[in-house]
C-alpha cells in the first residue's frame, strides 16, 4: 500500500514544475534600485527642483519633463521625446509647448557668461521665486540636459583611498577603472565583477612613499602606466601585475640627452593613443622623453624645452594629439610648447607660446580634429587656443580655482562640451565643482556640485559608458564619483548598482588545511606554538635563570654589595684569604709602603728579569737639585 502511495505521489508530482511550492526571492525593481543613487535634492551644492512631482517616483530629469507635459491642460498632442531640435536651441521659441514654460531666450544665456554661467547645484537657492520661476529653472535645466545628454540624475562612489585622488583611467571598453591618490595607492576597479558594494578587487603601491600622479591605458586596454613622483615609471598589465620599471638616470651627468632616463620626480606621462609600444613622460628634471615599452633600459628619444637662459625647469606636464603625430608640453616657466614628429626632428619646438599662464600648467588637451588646445593652470584659469594662431588665446576663464598639479580638463563625447573640476578654498562655500563649457559659443554651461568639502581634480566623459567621472578629496578622504542616467547611459555603473552582493552561505566555508612537516629545512618548517615554546624555554638553564638581586654596599668585579655568595671567585678569595674586608679601614700609602723593604731585598719579578741588561735602574737617582742639596 505504501508503494503505490508513493506512486502516486511521484505521478502527480511530475505534472507540475519543479519550482511549484518553492517560494521566489522578491526582486528590486531597477526604479528603486536607482532611486538610491539618485543625486540628493538637500545638498547644499543642488538647487532644489519643483515640489510639483514630489508625488511621483523618482525619475530622471528627461522622463519628469516628458510627464509634465502629459499633464499641461493645453497640450493636446505631448511630444514624447523631450529632445528639442537643433532648430529650437538656436531660436529658443517654438510653435509647439512642451512641458512646462519654456527657458530664457539664448540672449539672457550668453549674457549669464559674466555671471560665471548657470549653475546646476549653486550652494544658496534662489530667494523670493514664486513656482512659476522654478517651473521654468527646471525646464531650463532639463533642456540644457537633453541638449547636451548630460548623465547627472544619479551618483555612486567608489571609495577606498585615504587621501585625494590625483590620477584616473578609464579603459576603452568601460569595464575597468584605475585610480591613483597622495595615500600612495593605486586601486583597481571592475564593473562586471563588482557589487553594489563597490569596492575595488585589487591595491597596488607602485613606489613607496611617493604620490601617484598619472595613470594612462595602453590603446589595446592590456597594460596601463602608472607615474609616481619617483624618477622611474612603471608598467602594469590589465590584472595589476607588475611587467617593467622605467630606468633611472645618472644624475651627476651635467647634459640630459646623456643619460638613460629621467633623474628627477615625473610630474606627467600618457601613453601613444596609436601604438601600443610607445609612451611619452615629463619629469621635474626639465626634460621630455619617448620610451620603448619593450625595452625599459633606455629611452627613445629625449626633448628637452627651449629656455630664455640655460638651466632646468621641470616640465609641469604633457601630452599627444589623437593621431599621435604632435607633442605639447607645459613648462615651469609658464610656455606652452609643441613639437611635430617628423623626419629629423629635434628638440626645436615648432610652436612656443610665451607666458601662456602665470603659474604651473596642470593639464593640455588637444581636440579630436586637431584645432582646440584647452590648458589649464594652477592661477585658476583655462585657456582655449586655436593650433594655427597661438599668439593669443580664443578665451580665457577665470575664477577656477585649482590647487592641485593633476587637476586635467575633458571633452564629451561628441566635443561640443570640455569640463574641469575646481578646488575648494578656505573661506570658499561653494565647495568643489564640475564646470561644463560649450565649444563653439565659448561660454560657460553650467556648474555641477560633487562635494561640499573636497576638491575636485580629475575628470572623464567615457564615450561608451556616456557616464561621467570625478576625483575628489581632501587630506582626510577621497573618492571617485560616477555621474549616470539610467535613461541616458549604458552598463558601467547601472551593471554594478543593480547587481546586489550574494548572501554567504555554509558552502562558502573553506577550512584551509593545516600540513605537519617536522622534518622540513629550517626555511620551511612551521614555527613552534607559544605553548612549546615556553616549555622550551623554562627547560633551559640559562634562559631560566632567575635574575640575581641588585647588592647594597660596596662589592666586587664590577657588582655593587658584599653579599658572600655573589660570586664564586669572590667567595674562593675570601675563603684563602686574599681578600679582606679591612681595606676601608686602612690608609692607601702605608698599606703600599709596607711592602716596600720585602721588594727591595727579596724581589721577585721585574727586577730579576733585568738584572742582566740593566742592573743600574734608570730612575733609582734623582737628577732634582733640590734634592741634592
Amino acid at each position: 500500500m505504501a508503494d503505490d502511495e508513493a506512486e502516486i505521489y511521484d505521478g502527480i508530482r511530475a505534472e507540475f514544475p519543479l519550482t511549484f511550492g518553492k517560494q521566489s526571492k522578491t526582486q528590486t525593481s531597477l526604479e528603486a534600485i536607482h532611486n538610491t543613487t539618485r543625486r540628493s535634492v538637500n545638498n547644499p551644492l543642488e538647487k532644489p527642483s519643483s515640489t510639483k512631482t514630489n508625488d511621483l517616483p523618482s525619475l530622471s530629469s528627461s522622463s519628469q519633463t516628458w510627464l509634465t507635459s502629459l499633464c499641461a491642460p493645453k497640450n493636446p498632442k505631448p511630444n514624447p521625446n523631450p529632445e528639442p531640435s537643433p532648430a529650437d536651441d538656436e531660436d529658443g521659441d517654438g510653435d509647439v509647448m512642451i512641458g512646462p514654460p519654456p527657458p530664457p531666450p539664448q540672449s539672457e544665456i550668453a549674457d549669464s557668461d559674466d555671471d560665471d554661467g548657470e549653475m546646476i547645484g549653486p550652494p544658496r537657492p534662489p530667494v523670493g521665486s514664486n513656482m512659476d520661476d522654478s517651473d521654468s529653472d527646471s525646464a531650463s535645466d532639463s533642456k540644457l540636459e537633453n541638449r547636451y545628454r548630460i548623465p547627472l540624475s544619479n551618483e555612486i562612489v567608489l571609495k577606498g583611498h585615504t587621501k585625494v585622488v590625483s590620477a584616473l583611467a578609464v579603459d576603452h571598453t568601460g569595464s575597468r577603472v584605475v585610480s591613483g591618490s597622495y595615500d600612495y595607492s593605486v586601486r583597481m576597479y571592475d564593473f562586471q565583477g563588482m557589487n553594489s558594494k563597490l569596492q575595488s578587487f585589487r591595491q597596488l603601491e607602485p613606489s613607496e612613499g611617493h604620490q601617484v600622479r598619472t595613470i594612462s591605458w595602453s590603446p589595446t586596454a592590456d597594460r596601463f602606466l602608472c607615474v609616481t613622483g619617483s624618477a622611474q615609471a612603471k608598467i602594469y598589465d590589465r590584472d595589476g601585475l607588475t611587467l617593467g620599471e622605467f630606468v633611472k638616470g645618472d644624475m651627476y651627468i651635467r647634459d640630459l640627452k646623456n643619460t638613460k632616463g629621467h633623474i628627477s620626480g615625473l610630474t606627467c606621462g600618457e601613453w601613444h593613443p596609436r601604438t601600443k609600444d610607445t609612451i611619452l613622460t615629463s619629469s621635474e628634471d626639465g626634460s621630455l622623453r619617448i620610451w620603448d615599452v619593450n625595452d625599459f633600459k633606455t629611452q627613445k628619444q629625449v626633448i628637452k624645452p627651449k629656455l630664455a637662459r640655460p638651466g632646468r625647469i621641470p616640465v609641469t606636464t604633457c601630452a599627444w594629439d589623437r593621431d599621435g603625430k604632435r607633442i605639447a608640453g607645459g613648462i615651469g616657466d609658464g610656455s606652452i610648447q609643441i613639437w611635430n614628429l617628423k623626419p629629423g626632428w629635434g628638440s626645436r619646438p615648432d610652436i612656443h607660446v610665451q607666458n601662456s599662464h602665470s603659474d604651473d600648467i596642470t593639464a593640455l588637451k588637444f581636440s579630436v580634429d586637431g584645432r582646440i588646445l584647452l590648458s589649464r593652470s594652477l592661477d585658476g584659469s583655462l585657456k582655449v587656443w586655436d593650433l594655427r594662431q597661438m599668439k593669443d588665446p580664443l578665451k580665457v576663464f577665470d575664477d577656477l580655482p585649482n590647487n592641485y598639479a593633476q587637476t586635467n580638463i575633458a571633452f564629451s563625447p561628441d566635443e561640443q562640451l570640455f569640463l574641469t573640476g575646481t578646488s575648494v578654498e578656505r573661506e570658499s562655500t561653494t565647495g568643489g565643482l564640475l564646470c561644463f563649457f560649450d565649444r563653439a559659443k565659448l561660454q560657460l554651461v553650467s556648474k555641477v556640485g560633487i562635494s561640499p568639502t573636497c576638491s575636485v581634480v580629475q575628470c572623464a566623459w567615457h564615450p561608451k559608458l556616456n557616464q561621467i567621472f570625478a576625483t575628489a578629496g581632501d587630506k582626510s578622504q577621497g573618492g571617485t564619483h560616477v555621474l549616470y542616467d539610467p535613461t541616458l547611459s549604458e552598463k558601467g555603473a547601472l551593471v554594478c548598482v543593480a547587481r546586489a552582493p550574494r548572501k554567504k552561505s555554509i558552502d562558502d566555508f573553506e577550512a584551509k588545511p593545516v600540513i605537519h612537516n617536522p622534518h622540513a629545512l629550517p626555511l620551511f618548517r612551521d614555527q613552534p606554538s607559544r605553548k612549546r615554546e615556553r616549555e622550551k624555554t623554562l627547560k633551559d638553564p640559562l634562559k631560566s635563570h632567575k635574575p640575581e638581586l641588585p647588592m647594597t654596599g660596596p662589592g666586587f668585579g664590577g657588582r655593587v654589595g658584599a653579599s658572600k655568595g655573589s660570586l664564586l671567585t669572590q667567595y674562593l678569595m675570601k675563603q684563602g684569604g686574599m681578600i679582606k674586608e679591612t681595606w676601608m679601614e686602612e690608609d692607601p700609602r702605608e698599606a703600599i709602603l709596607k711592602f716596600a723593604d720585602v721588594a727591595a731585598k727579596d724581589p721577585k719579578y721585574i727586577a730579576p728579569a733585568y738584572a742582566q741588561t740593566q742592573p743600574e735602574t734608570v730612575f733609582a737617582k734623582s737628577d732634582s737639585e733640590d734634592e741634592e742639596k
